[in-house]
């Protein structure tokens, strides 16, 4: 090895607490950019709401829709919106930092989908590009997909590192009753029922080519709701006909923090929007009685405990679950560690449902960690000798690719080459691919231990033997900078098995000035771990709590009832 790895420095400088380099960013987002975009956005004329306060629990992406709704909208003065964040860097689960010397890391690789993601992108149509000048977000992020079109041609690939036919679903008649009984069955009858329980019949449907696909593709487990399931596939029915190439996912031109995190802050930084409030909410306060309002907002923060009070007219918007918490990085020489105890926002939703009905019930989504875990990792390298061989193997540049699934491997490991630089301030003769795996309990097939217990170096060890590049690992190795696991408790602690009632509507019945915004509320139709769900969640709690007349949300566009999807699907289903 030619190079020391000082595993200290790599923690204290990337950790999941000031993940993406704050200082750098607070000066370009408070000064160059908030200047840049200042004449382009019309400040909102005297309202009703000129005296009201609306704060928002957790800086994620929910939360940034939701502002971006307020004086878009509802013509909302920025400085009357509170982000209230405890960690240093806003954006949540949409993450993306590092930098050339300890290696870069995205916790994440979040794929967007034109067809499906119809309010994400209404919203970014409104929020202008820092890197496109006159060109939203929105337009910044599609003309840079149609340029880089996605057709993997290494979706699967077995123990002998042969890449596999996928043209074919594998299905038999069997596996096709069985779905074409789930299509059919309404909802409120799959309360608590996993995929393997509905499938139990047709056990072969898990050694399929679509299962292999659609599972990586979404991260979904045979323990998985098929309550989830059912939405995905009724959602995501267009892409079924082209799983097996990914066309369908839609690139951003950077990592989701630099091309979706960073332009809607410069737009609510141009509005005075309010993020000084660094603080853990740690409970609400609710009025007595019948009906739903708050009161106060309990923080923790430096400087002790507190309690924002509210004023008729204010409004509190929560993130009511985080698919991130608990998350903890690693380094090359050491693993990430494996703490899911006590889970912030999964702990104050807990308290705020004992106080008030129609909060819905966490417990389904964050008791389980043991089934609701997977670890990333993000490579860094030193040149592109390993992206190279990566893509001789697979036949795919960097971009093209999307997903390489090593099928056969116990940690169900794949991996995401995505166009280079992947970063901002990432230089040309560096590179960086993105993996994950789903049983990280599991023992690997060539490091003999459980994935949750490997270094970064052994979790690359691992993948370069099902490249079945083992001969040239010392010069690959070589040339890393870092390789980053990142350990997740509860990133698919959306897909658990529940009852329709566990998730709570985005305003709840008797509400006078509360909404839950994330994951884990009720949205009718629509999937949850997506980009969309998040900023649909915002718009409903927004144009609800506001009353908004003059703009509609968008619809979840009905491609279960198009009949030349419905063909196409059922021709792929005989494949």
């Amino acid at each position: 090895m030619s190079k020391k790895w000082n595993s200290s420095k790599t923690k204290i400088l990337i950790t999941i607490g000031s993940i993406a380099g704050a200082a750098a960013i607070k000066a370009i987002t408070e000064n160059k950019l908030k200047n840049k975009f200042k004449a382009q956005l019309k400040l909102p004329e005297d309202t009703d709401n000129d005296n009201k306060q609306v704060y928002f629990v957790g800086g994620g992406l929910a939360s940034l829709a939701g502002a971006a709704y307020l004086v878009r909208d509802c013509s909302f003065k920025g400085e009357n919106i509170h982000i209230i964040e405890g960690m240093k860097i806003i954006g949540g689960s949409n993450d993306g930092a590092g930098d050339e010397v300890n290696g870069f890391i995205c916790r994440g690789g979040r794929m967007l989908n034109e067809e499906t993601y119809e309010n994400f992108w209404e919203l970014f149509s409104s929020i202008p590009s820092l890197d496109m000048p006159g060109k939203s977000v929105t337009e910044e992020i599609l003309n840079f997909d149609h340029l880089h079109p996605t057709h993997a041609q290494a979706r699967l690939v077995d123990r002998d590192g042969v890449i596999q036919d996928v043209t074919s679903m594998g299905f038999n008649n069997a596996d096709r009753m069985a779905f074409g009984k789930l299509i059919i069955t309404p909802e409120e009858k799959l309360d608590g029922i996993t995929i393997e329980q509905w499938f139990r019949n047709t056990p072969h449907l898990f050694e399929t080519n679509f299962w292999y696909m659609w599972q990586t593709t979404f991260a979904f487990q045979k323990w998985s709701s098929v309550f989830e399931f059912k939405r995905y596939m009724e959602r995501m029915i267009f892409e079924f006909s082209r799983i097996e190439t990914l066309e369908g996912v839609s690139r951003t031109p950077y990592n989701q923090y630099e091309s979706v995190i960073l332009p809607i802050k410069a737009y609510l930084d141009g509005f005075g929007v309010d993020f000084s409030i660094n603080a853990t909410v740690t409970d609400l306060d609710f009025n007595d009685g019948d009906g739903i309002t708050v009161n106060g907002i309990n923080i923790e923060d430096e400087q002790g405990k507190s309690v924002i009070k509210l004023n008729p007219g204010d409004v509190c918007i929560m993130t009511n679950g985080c698919m991130t918490d608990c998350a903890t990085v690693g380094d090359m020489n050491t693993p990430a560690e494996y703490k899911p105890e006590n889970p912030i926002s999964g702990e104050l939703w807990s308290k705020i449902s004992k106080k008030k009905s129609g909060l819905g019930n966490p417990e389904p989504f964050f008791s389980h960690p043991d089934e609701t875990n997977w670890e990333s990792f993000t490579v860094t390298c030193k040149g592109n000798k390993f992206l190279k061989l990566i893509e001789k193997f697979s036949t795919n540049i960097p971009g093209s690719g999307a997903l390489v699934t090593f099928k056969d491997s116990n940690w169900l490991m794949s991996i995401v080459v995505s166009a280079q630089p992947h970063f901002k301030n990432q230089p040309i003769d560096t590179t960086i691919f993105w993996g994950y795996g789903l049983y990280t309990g599991k023992i690997g097939d060539y490091v003999k231990k459980p994935m949750l217990n490997c270094t970064g170096k052994e979790l690359l060890t691992e993948l370069i033997h099902h490249l079945h590049l083992e001969q040239q690992l010392e010069d690959i190795m070589d040339t890393v900078i870092n390789v980053i696991p990142c350990m997740m408790p509860y990133i698919d602690a959306q897909f658990q098995p529940r009852k329709i009632s566990n998730r709570p509507k985005v305003v709840p019945n008797g509400s006078t000035n509360f909404a839950m915004i994330s994951q884990f509320v009720e949205i009718p139709e629509d999937m949850v771990f997506t980009e969309e769900y998040s900023v649909r969640a915002a718009r409903i709690a927004v144009y609800n709590l506001f009353d908004v007349k003059n703009k509609k949300i968008c619809p979840v566009t009905p491609y279960k009832k198009n009949l030349k999807i419905l063909k196409e699907a059922l021709k792929t289903s005989y494949r």
